[in-house]
C-alpha cells in the first residue's frame, strides 16, 4: 500500500474542493479519499467509511502517490469529443 503525505499546499486544495458546493462530486470523494489515506487509514478502512469499494480507493491513492494533483482528473476517453462544455452542465443543473 502506498503512503500519502501531504504538502500543505495539497492539503488546503483538497479540504476546499471536499468543502466547495460546486465542486464535481466524482472529484469531491476523490479528495475525500485522499484526504483519509494521509490520515494512515487503510483502503478498506477508507472504503467503509466512504461507502466505496478497496479497489476504487487504492486505485485513486496509487494515482495521486504517481501524479499528485493533477492524477485525481479523468483521464480522456476515447471517441467522440464531448459538445457540451462543464459550464452548460452546470447551467442547467442549476436550472432544475
Amino acid at each position: 500500500m502506498a503512503e500519502v503525505i501531504l504538502s500543505n499546499e495539497e492539503r488546503t486544495f483538497l479540504e476546499a474542493q471536499v468543502r466547495r458546493h460546486k465542486a464535481a462530486r466524482s472529484l469531491s470523494d476523490r479528495c475525500r479519499i485522499i484526504l483519509l489515506c494521509a490520515e494512515g487509514l487503510q483502503s478498506k478502512e477508507v472504503g467503509v467509511r466512504l461507502g466505496m469499494h478497496e479497489h476504487t480507493v487504492g486505485k485513486w491513492r496509487r494515482r495521486f502517490v504517481k501524479d499528485r494533483i493533477e492524477g485525481l482528473t479523468d483521464e480522456c476517453r476515447p471517441g467522440r469529443p464531448r459538445t457540451v462544455s462543464d459550464a452548460q452542465v452546470a447551467e442547467v443543473m442549476s436550472a432544475l
